[in-house]
């Protein structure tokens, strides 16, 4: 049997969702650690794998989020390459990859692409006029798939990140 190859390129216009606060940075990542749930990775992803049924699964995402309904997978320290060339002046930035796995597989179930845009980042850097939290939404990048059911997630969780985001930029 011969074997093909497909190839395609689809065009996604992202919407990105900025709020700038006169907050110092760690001020804006502490609030936004104190409402997502920062489980050890090893230990959730071993969880996981020994979950026997979806309920036991749903359990150890339950422990693993935060009170945003979100937990973060990963941080990529940005800042520290400025750093490392301008010294400690340099301007913080920090990408924090976070979501939720049980909303993830009910956009999965209905757009199989959408696992190359959750979990989220959520980028919090130090510019001039102050510190910016930035979001790219997920309901933006899924618009193109035309699926109802997907998009009414993905504008639940981008919904449920901005208001993450205001809360952290907050008042001083």
């Amino acid at each position: 049997m011969k074997q093909t190859t497909q190839t395609a390129v689809r065009t996604i216009e992202v919407q990105r969702f900025t709020v700038t606060s006169s907050k110092p940075f760690q001020d804006v990542l502490a609030s936004l650690q104190a409402q997502i749930g920062q489980p050890a990775m090893n230990v959730f992803s071993r969880d996981i794998a020994l979950a026997e049924t979806f309920e036991e699964l749903e359990g150890i995402v339950s422990k693993a989020i935060g009170a945003s309904g979100l937990m973060e997978f990963m941080r990529l320290d940005l800042g520290e390459i400025l750093r490392k060339q301008r010294g400690t002046n340099a301007p913080k930035a920090l990408r924090l990859i976070v979501g939720n796995p049980l909303i993830m597989k009910q956009m999965l179930e209905h757009v199989p692409d959408v696992g190359s845009y959750a979990p989220v980042t959520i980028l919090i850097d130090e510019r001039p006029d102050g510190v910016h939290l930035s979001y790219d939404r997920v309901a933006s990048f899924l618009s193109p798939y035309r699926s109802q059911q997907a998009l009414k997630v993905a504008r639940e969780l981008d919904s449920k990140v901005e208001a993450l985001l205001v809360g952290a930029a907050g008042s001083d």
